[in-house]
């Protein structure tokens, strides 16, 4: 007795620590591969003889993201099939406007371009496409919602990137990208368009702060982010309440800190500890369960590049367990791929039945994992 009583006290001395109940082993370089290698092998029969994926108009967006997560992931920019991927996307370069979708009239002008310098930048081939990655960049400044359309820093809409093209409102998928092709094309981080994107961004989030002045913030007030502020608030969640959820808030913490704001702030705190409460790779966290395969692969995305951007190899959730989040998101994304290499989403919501544009996505998230060989 006395020595069960003396080993009870000393457990309750000891800190408590909580393991995942199967921890996940990080793949080898070789397992990676082979993932890489099949969903490389499928693109090649799916790529159009003009070099890109899928069909008019979606293809101007779609093959920047399957040229980004090729390149990402080891294809040389000299080889198909990114190479030729890289020459239709050379056929989208406006010389007149200078954004790099074609035309003004596919009317998602600040997606295709933004996707389109991710992939420019990622070929690393700076004599041929330096000037055409500037001029886009100007481009996607000056489409920025702020006082060039007439509208004050009070506005909702002040600070966010919309489609583009048409004059249509921000919302915080469409700024996600847009500073995403930022940094691409090396825009200092004291740009004033980062700045102003952060007074969108925090707006968007469910929090009632000195940052969100909507009238709804602090009705749910989880830290949580939207699809958008402008227009009195939406979300995506298909319920009437602004629920707040997985990919948007992955969004949010990442244009958080591209607009230079710290993990002290109580934004990133409310943001990180809704994303510690609700982690998970099964689906897209915050979607009711009926929609939350809605999304999925853009999610892994989202999620893969703002791990990346924070800077850590684990993520301890809220019950505090401690995830290898890139062990995780690698057999997330291993154990979906179809026999041919590709990738397909169910649940077709936002394109993810194309599995070009799904392999895209998952090579992308792919990218960020990516073992180190010994």
């Amino acid at each position: 007795m006395r020595i069960l009583s003396l080993s009870a006290a000393l457990l309750a001395l000891c800190p408590l620590v909580n393991y995942a109940a199967e921890p996940v082993q990080p793949p080898t370089p070789a397992e990676w591969q082979a993932v890489v290698d099949k969903a490389t092998a499928f693109l090649k029969t799916t790529q159009a003889r003009d070099g890109s994926w899928s069909v008019e108009p979606q293809r101007r967006g779609i093959t920047g993201i399957v040229v980004t997560g090729l390149l990402h992931t080891g294809t040389p920019a000299t080889s198909e099939p990114a190479a030729k991927g890289l020459q239709y996307i050379e056929t989208l370069i406006n010389p007149k406007e200078k954004h790099i979708a074609g035309d003004s009239k596919i009317g998602i002008v600040n997606y295709v371009t933004s996707i389109n310098v991710m992939a420019l930048a990622a070929a690393q081939q700076e004599d041929k496409y330096k000037p055409v990655i500037a001029n886009a960049a100007d481009y996607l400044r000056k489409i920025q919602w702020d006082d060039g359309e007439k509208i004050t820093p009070e506005d909702p809409r002040w600070g966010g990137a919309g489609y583009g093209g048409g004059g249509s409102r921000p919302d915080l998928s469409n700024t996600s990208f847009f500073l995403d092709a930022l940094k691409a094309a090396g825009v200092a981080p004291n740009d004033p368009a980062f700045s102003r994107a952060a007074i969108f961004v925090s707006r968007c989030q469910n929090l009632k702060s000195e940052y969100n002045d909507q009238p709804w913030a602090g009705k749910i007030n989880d830290g949580s982010f939207i699809y958008t502020a402008a227009n009195g608030g939406e979300t995506r969640t298909g319920t009437k309440e602004l629920l707040g959820y997985g990919s948007m808030t992955y969004a949010g913490v990442k244009s958080l800190i591209y607009a230079n704001i710290d993990r002290d702030d109580a934004r990133m705190k409310a943001a990180l500890g809704w994303l510690k409460s609700n982690y998970t790779l099964d689906v897209n966290p915050g979607m009711p369960p009926q929609i939350s395969q809605q999304g999925l692969y853009y999610y892994y995305n989202t999620f893969g590049k703002t791990q990346t951007v924070l800077g850590q190899d684990r993520f301890v959730d809220g019950k505090g367990v401690s995830h290898d989040w890139k062990a995780e998101l690698f057999h997330a994304i291993a154990k979906r791929q179809r026999a041919d290499g590709s990738w397909i989403n169910a649940n077709d919501r936002w394109m993810e039945g194309d599995p070009n544009l799904v392999t895209g996505y998952a090579l992308m998230a792919l990218s960020y994992v990516r073992p180190q060989k010994k």
